[in-house]
């Protein structure tokens, strides 16, 4: 059965494309909202050179068709001044989020590098996570850190532009952050898009991370592969699916034709889709 849905006011926020994301957005494009088989509790982790507010659109989509939506900000993000900040102190936030809310059965999404953040969370709360959710995210080895997944071209750029920074930050370059974060918007698309990167604290990309205890979880996962994401080369040794995904066992394949970027944007209620195939039972 079908529910129109039909409000009556506006929804705002600076990371959706123009300034106002109607709740109109959060249907389908025929104008009906279909009500989810499931009701779910999101929880979602964004990447680098992000905030919180990267999941606006996704979060507005979920929110209209009955879920809970929590997006936290993590340390050295958002408003946070501090950028020497390191991987336990942002896996902390994240924790202390959840537990100060008492949130429970949630499906834990992580972006990117928001990958390792819920490999670490994982090990922490546990008994609080119904199931882990990786879109085009790192899934590390024990011992190993987001640098040591990187083609080497592109870990010498970090490291150049790391030792170039003040304060221990990597900001991507334009044309960089264009051909791999969102190759497939148009150029003013990417333009208005890189208004809102931030310099990254380098510290958390470069830690070894021991992830014994993430291995043992029997907690379900699901990676969420979009095929045109282009950050990690498609090469053998390097990638998102296989390559990553692979890492975690037994899982569940959801794939979607987006980059890494854009879709939180322009296409806000197919990545909210592809995020609740992932996350049901």
């Amino acid at each position: 059965m079908y529910y129109r849905f039909v409000p009556h006011w506006p929804y705002y926020s600076p990371y959706v494309e123009g300034e106002w994301l109607s709740w109109r957005s959060a249907v389908e494009s025929d104008g009906v909202s279909r009500l989810p088989e499931q009701r779910l509790s999101f929880v979602l982790v964004h990447g680098s050179w992000a905030d919180a507010h990267f999941w606006d659109g996704v979060a507005a989509v979920l929110r209209s068709q009955g879920h809970t939506v929590h997006a936290p900000e993590y340390a050295g993000h958002g408003t946070d001044p501090n950028k020497n900040v390191t991987h336990a102190m942002i896996t902390k936030s994240v924790v202390d989020y959840i537990m100060r809310l008492n949130l429970r059965d949630i499906v834990l999404v992580g972006h990117s590098f928001g990958g390792t953040v819920i490999q670490k969370v994982a090990e922490q709360i546990p008994d609080r996570i119904k199931r882990l959710v990786f879109w085009d995210a790192f899934v590390l080895k024990d011992g190993g850190s987001l640098a040591d997944e990187l083609p080497p071209p592109t870990r010498q750029g970090f490291e150049q532009l790391r030792a170039g920074s003040k304060d221990d930050t990597i900001l991507l370059p334009f044309p960089l952050f264009r051909d791999l974060f969102v190759n497939t918007a148009t150029l003013e698309q990417a333009k208005h898009f890189y208004t809102s990167v931030r310099p990254e604290p380098a510290k958390p990309l470069f830690e070894k991370l021991d992830l014994k205890v993430f291995y043992t979880l029997p907690t379900p996962k699901s990676y969420v592969y979009f095929y045109q994401d282009n950050v990690l080369p498609q090469g053998e040794g390097f990638g998102w699916n296989p390559h990553m995904s692979s890492r975690l066992g037994v899982f569940r394949l959801i794939v979607g034709d987006g980059d890494h970027f854009t879709d939180t944007r322009t296409r806000p209620a197919m990545l909210a889709r592809k995020l609740y195939e992932a996350g049901r039972d």
